[in-house]
């Protein structure tokens, strides 16, 4: 039963990290015509969701270095990326405005 509940865990916690990761992709990349230094925002965004997934897969391999659940969790964090690919629907891009001097 406990070792059930570690693989469980190990699944919710890979889609958890998955959609932490790409949900703030989406969200880095949906915000970034507004922001004055593009690359800051891209780069920070990246060193915060790399920070925070790595600290996560650290903590499902465990105190006994369980790879295979970890593979596990890495095959969540993949499904959560395909789920978000799927739901999320791409920023239609600005229409062209029309030059009135022409």
């Amino acid at each position: 039963m406990i070792e059930s509940l570690g693989w469980l865990s190990a699944v919710l916690g890979g889609a958890t990290l998955g959609l932490f990761y790409y949900a703030g992709l989406w969200f880095t990349l949906r915000n970034l015509p507004q922001q004055t230094h593009p690359a800051l925002w891209v780069f920070g965004s990246f060193i915060l969701r790399l920070a925070i997934s790595v600290a996560g897969f650290y903590f499902i391999l465990g105190p006994d270095r369980n790879l295979l659940r970890l593979g596990v969790a890495l095959l969540a964090f993949i499904v959560a990326r395909v789920v978000l690919t799927r739901r999320l629907q791409p920023v239609p891009s600005p229409e062209p405005r029309s030059n009135p001097d022409r």
